[in-house]
């Protein structure tokens, strides 16, 4: 039984290395491809590493187009954008979750109904009220359109659920405001789906393309993915440098990869922390 046991996790291993080969594999070859000369991306069979480096193509995609700029303006929206939601969804989902008051029902309902709601379906209405407001073209337009989340509220609030109502009594019993139980009770038990919320909303914010195009029209507000795109138009030629493209969509991405790395570690000392929490 223990050879087979052993077996098992042997074979299990190489599935995840193999997985993770994989998943690794494409920036892997981003990375390689920055380093090539564009006749040598397009020769055929292609080579796993260029026969001589080129690091001056970072530093070539760098200084054509203002991406610190990009980078810097999509990490401030995204940062205060993930605080903002942190902050709503967890006093929404306390409400939704252990709170009692009329209409609960409907308000749980009417955040399912809009979970299921496309995105670009409101992106009309949502333009309309930020012109009434004067805030097309401007960071608190970016920020205030995506401070509330429905998927947020609904990730939060399955999190809340899953605390026993009895500890939430327990607290108001001793005298606590709601505050106090959100902040001391609800939120470190329910830390792993606050740091996946945040990973989850900086990446999608960081990524977000087509809404922040829609509502700014200064260059130099544009977040990292339309600087990409226009650095590709512009700079890339549209796709002839295309060493110089893989080389911007690398150093653009490694926010994202550090971010992860972070919050990888975040996550699972909270998991630890809460498993050890709940035997206790």
């Amino acid at each position: 039984m223990q050879g087979l046991k052993g077996v098992r996790t042997i074979v299990r291993h190489v599935m995840l290395a193999a997985a993770a080969l994989i998943i690794a594999f494409p920036f892997y070859w981003m990375v390689t491809n920055a380093l090539k000369t564009n006749d040598e991306i397009w020769q055929f069979p292609p080579t796993l590493w260029p026969h001589a480096p080129l690091w001056s193509n970072f530093a070539d995609a760098w200084h054509a187009a203002p991406f610190a700029r990009y980078i810097g303006n999509s990490i401030f929206v995204a940062g205060v954008i993930v605080i903002l939601q942190v902050i709503n969804s967890g006093m929404m989902a306390y409400a939704l979750s252990h709170m009692k008051f009329r209409l609960k029902g409907v308000f749980t309902a009417a955040v399912l109904v809009g979970y299921m709601v496309p995105a670009t379906a409101v992106y009309l209405p949502s333009y309309i009220i930020l012109g009434q407001l004067n805030l097309l073209n401007t960071y608190g337009g970016l920020i205030l359109s995506n401070c509330v989340s429905v998927f947020s509220i609904f990730l939060i609030r399955q999190a809340f659920l899953q605390v026993s109502h009895d500890m939430v009594e327990a607290g108001m019993i001793d005298g606590a405001s709601h505050f106090r139980i959100l902040w001391t009770i609800l939120i470190p038990l329910t830390r792993p789906s606050f740091a996946v919320l945040a990973l989850i909303t900086f990446i999608d914010q960081y990524n977000n393309y087509f809404w922040p195009m829609l509502i700014t029209k200064d260059p130099s507000m544009q977040l990292i993915s339309a600087g990409l795109r226009s650095f590709f138009v512009e700079g890339g030629a549209y796709g002839l440098k295309w060493p110089l493209i893989m080389a911007a969509s690398a150093f653009t991405v490694a926010p994202l990869l550090a971010l992860f790395l972070l919050t990888q570690k975040t996550i699972i000392s909270s998991v630890n922390l809460t498993a050890g929490a709940s035997k206790g």
